[in-house]
């Protein structure tokens, strides 16, 4: 009978898919599929792996799709036969069967496509499009078919059913308030848990009178507060929610229910739009604290501040679970730039609570539709959820859909998919539309989300399809490009008033109820108090990071002891090249390793990656767990660094490396290197992120070339040298930004040193170019040591890492601290010093080389190593020793408009006698880095260094 339907059927060619997921069905349950099937199946999986035992589960796919080719190739040359071949059915069985196969192919089209047929518009201005597939002619079903019973399949419910009711069912599920995309999920698992979900209740909400109130009584608090801001600040901006209320009672449900299934803490990130709703009915902020701001009024404890829908906020509420933290970070104008951000803080509570599964914290990112399909960051974003390195066990992403974007007035002007979400099936996020003039609809699918990411720990998606009531800001006059529109907007009722009135019929309020609520709510708010009793006020949390040590002013040139004792160096480096008896080094991995060895005994001068191992082994003694991430940071870009070794045997990561910094000593904190994914924006969203929810770790991004730090300068310029002076957010990440002018081109050369200089201001971040490796040694150290926590801009070296002069002693580690400013090392006689060339990097080098083979004797070199802080009193210092020098000379490799000189001359002058010049060797301005040519780039190089030494500047 089977060989029939394959010889008779159009099952093969675009259906087959169909076979393959009924396959699936039968290996869930082989009852829910059809007898025949059934039969086929077991026969197909004995001749497949004969030797298996009878666990469905566990037959691989591979035999059965190779059956389904192998009978369709018999199928054809049968086809071009002129034998006539015996019918194995008679014609009413055949039929009866592919009417099955028809019913059994119309479940799985409504699972895929019934979707676009839900009723998620509130606003109902798009005719539903027709899908063939889901209309039972499609597949030879007539009306007359409609009362015969099949079987259902793995639908969930009755093993039969009439075809009448099967499309109840279908349409009930599938095409009402609720549209769910999943069926793209490779795991069957996954799937089949969201099929219960969804098909179980027929996707209808059951909520008990009581909760329903309570419903009503956050749609309330939604929408008055929009409406008495509305009246009492007319015109001011404030990103209003109002069409997209619902927003409210689905984050309470959200979060009593996370606190509920253990969730300690929730991280939340969101946009403008609708913030002010948020904070005040959900976090719990004051309404009197909020009227405040309107009124211009609330007394600015930060350098700069920032306007009232960018600021975050923490609070506490009580849930059936016990206190939950809560916290809504800080958000510029860039939309989505937050999104990496939430997830770094994610992670590092996880981290600091050993929360390895991500039970007890959980990130929610709450999005525009425009952004969300259109903003890079979100799919650089969603392509970390699952990577070793960055993972948050699972995100829940709200998408507030208002329908338009920015000034946008047709879907088609806005994105490329039908779908704003359609970016999530990248990581096969399920999706769960949802209308949100249907508020219970809502609750219930924000549910499911909630429990499918605890369940699976994958990010999940709810898009609340709603409509935005007024314009972009509350002086935008939206009929201008939207007339339509805007009239159909301007005669909704609201769903706070189409959800009242549900219940008044229903019978869950009385009469009048609804509007005495509206009045209770204005009272609260004429008094300035927020009625939202989940609320814990002066709360403090055990568990809460103490930022006090870092808070207070003036430790900019705080003394730390950053050196240690040689034993100590010793016993470190003896750490750090104990590699295990069998592990096989790459030949040129084992030559590094081996000197090492050698520096660590003091018999050779310590390179750049020694002293920065030695840097990482020593904090991690201290106690500081260190977290590295970049694009080939664990072995270096450039060969270097070598904190991951790979064993030339094996290739597994899981087995074939080993990582000698976590073989410190014995409980020490974590060591965490990661080759990130190919992304400089969202991964440096998280590191910064991270290192603003944990002040006690060493934070490290390193951009593979300096000048990839471009494609994340929306995160430098708002969030890492702006976040202090606007929010009051510490942050003491590192930024190793490798730098120098080698002959690479444009692309290879500059790591932008200026734009980071231009960025600098009231002590905001650190700016060092270190010149040795002692330098960096201390440096890193620094950043730990002392109570302080500034970000720090490392321009690193590329060349250098393996320039002869530029090495360190184990003395120069052990006595030595960061030098701001490195004075001239040769014994120059100052009385004839005719002048003082100031420096940074690796242009010292070509300097040195010069002048010694010049054999100059009347020109100093300072390496100034700190560009910011400008460290005036050891410049002054340096100045001083020289006191008949004509001139002081700034020698950079940049250009003349780029690198440190637009910046740094305004510091020299400070410290010019009236009667000296202030000069420079440079570059040309260029409107590039760099040349591409070498041998035009050597003789730049020449040039600008004796430049530095002529006579007259």
């Amino acid at each position: 009978m089977i060989k029939q339907l394959f010889e008779d059927s159009a099952l093969f060619g675009a259906n087959a898919p169909f076979i393959e997921g009924l396959y699936e069905d039968y290996l869930q349950n082989p009852e829910s599929v059809p007898s025949e099937w059934h039969s086929y199946f077991d026969k197909l999986r004995i001749v497949a792996e004969p030797t298996l035992a009878l666990d469905f589960r566990d037959v691989p796919h591979g035999p059965v799709i190779e059956s389904f080719i192998r009978l369709a190739k018999e199928r054809s040359r049968r086809t071009t036969c002129d034998t006539p071949q015996e019918p194995l059915l008679d014609k009413d069985d055949l039929a009866s069967e592919r009417k099955q196969i028809s019913v059994l192919q119309l479940i799985n089209a409504y699972r895929f496509l019934g979707v676009r047929h839900a009723n998620l518009d509130p606003l109902k201005r798009q005719e539903k499009p027709y899908i063939g597939e889901l209309n039972p002619g499609h597949y030879g079903l007539t009306e007359s078919d409609l009362d015969t019973v099949f079987g259902t399949g793995s639908l969930i419910g009755p093993a039969r059913a009439s075809l009448r009711e099967i499309l109840e069912v279908l349409q009930q599920t599938y095409c009402g308030s609720i549209g769910v995309e999943y069926m793209y999920i490779a795991d069957t698992e996954q799937k089949r848990w969201i099929q219960n979900r969804i098909e179980g209740p027929r996707a209808q909400p059951d909520y008990s009178p009581e909760y329903k109130r309570h419903i009503l009584e956050r749609l309330n608090a939604a929408e008055g507060l929009e409406k008495y801001l509305h009246t009492r600040y007319v015109g001011q901006k404030r990103f209003s929610g109002e069409g997209g209320e619902s927003l409210i009672p689905l984050l309470d449900n959200l979060l009593q229910r996370a606190g509920k299934m253990g969730v300690q803490q929730m991280v939340i990130g969101m946009a403008h739009r609708a913030r002010l709703n948020v904070l005040v009915n959900t976090l719990g902020k004051v309404p009197a604290d909020l009227f405040q701001e309107f009124e211009g009024k609330q007394p600015q404890e930060l350098t700069e501040g920032d306007v009232k829908y960018h600021q975050g906020f923490s609070s506490a509420v009580s849930t059936p679970g016990g206190v939950m933290r809560l916290t809504l970070a800080f958000n510029p104008s860039h939309l989505e730039i937050v999104d990496p951000v939430v997830e770094g803080s994610v992670r590092a509570r996880q981290h600091r609570l050993q929360d390895r599964d991500g039970n007890l914290v959980l990130p929610v990112l709450l999005h525009g539709d425009a952004a969300y399909s259109a903003q890079g960051v979100v799919m650089e974003t969603l392509n970390l959820s699952q990577t070793r390195g960055y993972g948050t066990g699972g995100t829940v992403h709200i998408i507030i859909n208002n329908q338009i974007g920015f000034t946008t007035s047709d879907p088609r002007d806005a994105r490329s998919t039908l779908y704003c979400t359609d970016v999530s099936k990248m990581i096969e996020a399920p999706v769960f539309h949802v209308n949100g003039d249907d508020p219970e609809a809502v609750i219930m699918v924000t549910e499911i989300a909630l429990d499918f990411r605890m369940k699976f720990h994958r990010d999940v998606v709810v898009d609340m399809v709603c409509f935005r009531t007024l314009g972009h800001n509350e002086q935008d006059e939206p009929m201008v490009t939207q007339p339509l529109m805007y009239k159909i907007i301007g005669c909704h009722p609201g769903t706070r008033k189409l959800y009242a009135d549900k219940l008044e019929t229903g019978g869950i309020i009385r009469a009048g109820e609804a509007e005495q609520m509206i009045k209770a709510y204005r009272d609260d708010m004429d008094a300035g108090r927020n009625p939202n009793k989940t609320i814990l006020y002066d709360y403090k949390s055990p568990k809460a990071v103490d930022w006090t040590p870092f808070l207070k002013n003036g430790k900019w040139n705080a003394k730390v002891k950053t050196g240690l004792a040689g034993s100590e160096l010793r016993d470190l480096a003896e750490r750090l090249t104990d590699i295990p008896a069998k592990f096989k080094l790459h030949s040129r991995v084992e030559k590094i390793i081996a000197d090492r060895r050698l520096m660590g005994e003091g018999k050779l001068p310590l390179d750049w990656g020694m002293a920065e191992n030695l840097a990482y082994a020593a904090l991690l003694k201290d106690g500081f767990p260190i977290r590295i991430s970049g694009q080939d940071s664990g072995r270096g870009t450039f060969f270097h660094r070598h904190a991951v070794l790979h064993d030339q045997n094996r290739e597994r990561w899981d087995e074939g490396t080993y990582v000698p910094l976590r073989h410190i000593a014995p409980g020490q904190p974590d060591f965490v290197i990661i080759d990130s994914v190919l992304s400089e924006e969202a991964v440096l969203g998280f590191e910064y992120g991270y290192a603003t929810a944990e002040p006690d770790e060493l934070v490290v991004w390193e951009a593979q070339f300096g000048d990839f730090a471009n494609g994340a300068q929306v995160v430098l310029d708002q969030f890492i040298a702006s976040g202090e002076a606007k929010w009051g957010r510490l942050c003491g990440l590192v930024l190793m930004l490798p730098h120098g002018y080698e002959g690479q081109g444009p692309e290879h050369s500059s790591a932008r040193l200026e734009r980071y200089l231009q960025l600098c201001a009231e002590y905001n971040i650190q700016v060092c170019v270190p010149s040795t490796p002692a330098q960096m040694f201390h440096v890193l150290r620094r950043q730990m040591i002392r109570p302080l926590r500034k970000p720090l801009v490392i321009m690193s070296p590329k060349s250098l890492l393996r320039h002869k002069e530029s090495v360190s002693s184990l003395a120069e580690l052990a006595d030595g601290n960061f030098q701001n400013v490195i004075p001239e090392t040769r014994k120059l006689d100052p009385k004839n010093v005719r002048r003082v060339v100031a420096c940074c990097g690796k242009v010292y080098y070509d300097l040195l080389a010069y002048r010694r083979e010049q054999q100059i004797e009347d020109v100093a070199i300072i390496r100034i190593e700190q560009l910011y802080p400008f460290p005036h009193d050891d410049f002054q210092t340096e100045i001083n020793r020289y006191p008949q020098a004509r001139d002081i000379l700034w020698c950079q490799e940049e250009p003349g408009n780029q690198g440190a000189w637009h910046r740094i001359q305004h510091y020299l002058l400070r410290h010019k006698r009236p009667d000296q010049a202030l000069g420079y060797a440079l570059r040309a301005s260029s409107a590039s880095p760099a040349v591409g040519y070498l041998a035009k780039h050597n003789f730049q190089q020449k040039e600008l260094v004796a430049a530095a030494f002529r006579e007259r500047i």
